[in-house]
């Protein structure tokens, strides 16, 4: 790391560890702002959209019917940045039979599962009314970790050794980015605590954003920094109560714009160039939110096309609203909605299959697997237009 290219002292400062590292230590939050023309327009968008969103999920039927498919989808995309692939698809099935082969790697799979079963523990941990402090971020990292390749990097517990940023290999001396030193981490970290837990000083959106940066900035973990950051992104709006669902995938626009977000997040530390980052995160809250609420206004008018369909067959229609949990459906996972009989439940998925909801995925007579394909196309619509 170049000590000569992070140029604004207001953005933080260099130390020489104790090792003899030169490292940058961020400056604590917040910084002054200029909320300049552009921000404030930027910024009115991004809460315009939001509010949009937030408002549709406090309307949904039933929300904890599609919610599923979203976390799953943020799980894959923001996996994704870290290079682990896993489609969407492969996720859900997996949900309903064990895959055996397929395109991505167990060891793939696991860390996008672990990455929901982390954000679900943040969103019942913010429903218990517990804050986001430290604690509850040592916990999500655990939890995000735990049987993975990073599962020998101190899963939960803040690092004690330097770590740095730069392209696989690289030594200390050559890294673009070099975070503050353990002796100066929990210094660092208890000011982003603060900042976090600080309400009515300035808008949510900002101070979102904010705080994304500068966890980045300090590194806390050996591994798994950027999968943390972003499930706070979504902690932060959920307990500010800007999201009344986790309907946000900002983990789209992350990856679909993913060098940008790594210059912008360098950028700040080097020149202090805030106003860059905010727009760039504001841009993004705003296409993701207006995307979410297409998404979830298409999942909604097709429940309430098939439910109109469905109403004179109450056993098919039992099994409509798990579709928007998992598209996909066997006659083992429809006993078990049903809790009824074998042959009923598969009187209720022939039903399905001929009124034209489900379809065969499979062309063996013996644990067929079916799958709803216009629910399917929907929730896979995120996915494929990140990768465009």
């Amino acid at each position: 790391m170049q000590a000569t290219d992070f140029r604004s002292p207001s953005a933080g400062r260099i130390h020489r560890s104790f090792d003899g590292i030169d490292t940058f230590v961020p400056a604590a939050l917040p910084p002054t702002l200029v909320y300049d023309e552009q921000l404030v327009l930027v910024l009115s968008r991004a809460d315009t959209s939001l509010s949009e969103l937030s408002g549709i999920g406090r309307q949904l039927p039933n929300p904890h019917l599609l919610i599923n498919s979203y976390l799953r989808r943020e799980a894959v995309l923001s996996s994704r940045i870290e290079g682990t692939r896993t489609s969407l698809s492969e996720l859900l099935l997996e949900d309903v039979e064990e895959l055996g082969t397929t395109g991505s790697s167990e060891a793939d799979r696991r860390e996008v599962r672990n990455y929901v079963a982390a954000l679900e523990q943040g969103i019942e941990r913010l429903r218990q009314g517990r804050p986001i402090t430290l604690n509850l971020v040592r916990e999500l990292h655990e939890t995000l970790m735990r049987g993975v390749r990073g599962d020998l990097a101190s899963p939960g517990r803040f690092r004690s050794v330097q770590n740095w940023i730069g392209p696989r290999g690289v030594n200390v001396e050559d890294a673009a980015y070099v975070p503050p030193p353990p002796e100066l981490l929990m210094e660092c970290l208890s000011d982003w605590e603060r900042f976090v837990n600080t309400k009515d000083t300035i808008p949510d959106l900002i101070q979102c954003a904010l705080m994304h940066e500068q966890f980045e900035a300090i590194h806390p973990f050996i591994d798994g920094n950027g999968r943390i950051g972003r499930v706070l992104i979504t902690l932060f709006l959920l307990d500010r109560e800007r999201l009344s669902q986790p309907l946000l995938n900002l983990s789209a626009y992350i990856e679909a714009h993913q060098l940008d977000y790594y210059d912008l997040l360098q950028r700040v530390r080097t020149d202090g160039d805030w106003g860059s980052w905010l727009r760039f995160f504001l841009e993004g809250v705003e296409q993701t939110s207006r995307e979410a609420l297409r998404l979830t206004t298409a999942l909604v008018d097709l429940r309430e096309a098939f439910r109109e369909r469905l109403m004179s067959k109450p056993r098919a229609l039992a099994l409509v609203d798990h579709l928007f949990v998992n598209p996909y459906l066997t006659v083992k996972r429809a006993d078990s909605i049903l809790q009824m009989s074998n042959p009923t439940a598969r009187g209720a998925v022939a039903t399905l299959q001929e009124m034209g909801v489900i379809s065969p995925v499979t062309d063996r007579s013996w644990r067929r697997i079916y799958v709803c394909r216009p629910i399917l196309d929907v929730i896979l619509a995120g996915e494929v237009a990140s990768d465009q």
